[in-house]
C-alpha cells in the first residue's frame, strides 16, 4: 500500500465505520496484522516510532579526548577548529585508535559541540520575532525578464510579480 500510515489509520477507521467490519477482516483488506487495526481503532494517529538508544563502546574511552578537543577549539578562530574528519584523524595519528568508524565519531561531535558551547555560556541564542502586517499595508514584488512569444517572434518582456504579504500566510 503506497499511502502513509496516517491515511492506512483513517482508511481503516472510515471502513471499521461505514461497513462495520470486525477487527480480522480489516486487517485482511488493508493487508496489515491486527494489532496494526486496533492501534488504528483506538488512536486517529498512529504512535511516534521508537528509535533506540545506541552506545559506541569503541568510542566512550576517548569521548575525553575529543571533549578536550572540542573544548579547546571555542577559543581557536574558526578556520582552526575541529572537523569531525580532523578529530578522527589526531585520534589514529596521536592516540593509535584503530577500528573506529568515521559517521561514529561525526554523529558524536556533532551533539557534543554544542553542548560543550553551551557549558561554557557561549550558546547559540535563537530568537523569534512575530511580524504583523496589516491586509494591503505591505507587499513585495520582484522584476525580472521573460521571453515570450508574440505575433510568431521571440521578444524580450519585462516582468513585475508582485504579492501581499496576507496571501504568503505571513499575516499575524
Amino acid at each position: 500500500m503506497g499511502s502513509s500510515k496516517v491515511e492506512l489509520f483513517e482508511a481503516i477507521r472510515r471502513d471499521r465505520r461505514v461497513d462495520s467490519l470486525s477487527i480480522r477482516a480489516l486487517a485482511e483488506r488493508h493487508g496489515v496484522h491486527r494489532r496494526t487495526v486496533r492501534q488504528a481503532l483506538d488512536n486517529a494517529d498512529p504512535l511516534p516510532r521508537k528509535t533506540p538508544v545506541r552506545r559506541s563502546a569503541r568510542l566512550d574511552p576517548l569521548k575525553r579526548l575529543i571533549d578536550a578537543m572540542l573544548q579547546a577549539d571555542l577559543d581557536a578562530p574558526r578556520k582552526q577548529r575541529h572537523t569531525a574528519r580532523r578529530v578522527l584523524a589526531r585520534l589514529v595519528d596521536e592516540h593509535g585508535v584503530v577500528d573506529l568508524s568515521y559517521s561514529t565519531v561525526r554523529d558524536y561531535v556533532a551533539l557534543r559541540r554544542p553542548q560543550i558551547a553551551a557549558e561554557a555560556g557561549r550558546g547559540l541564542e535563537t530568537a523569534f520575532v512575530l511580524q504583523t502586517h496589516l491586509p494591503g499595508a505591505e507587499a513585495e514584488v520582484d522584476f525580472g525578464d521573460v521571453w515570450v512569444r508574440l505575433a510568431g517572434v521571440m521578444t524580450k518582456c519585462f516582468l513585475l510579480s508582485g504579492y501581499s504579504l496576507e496571501c504568503r500566510g505571513e499575516y499575524g
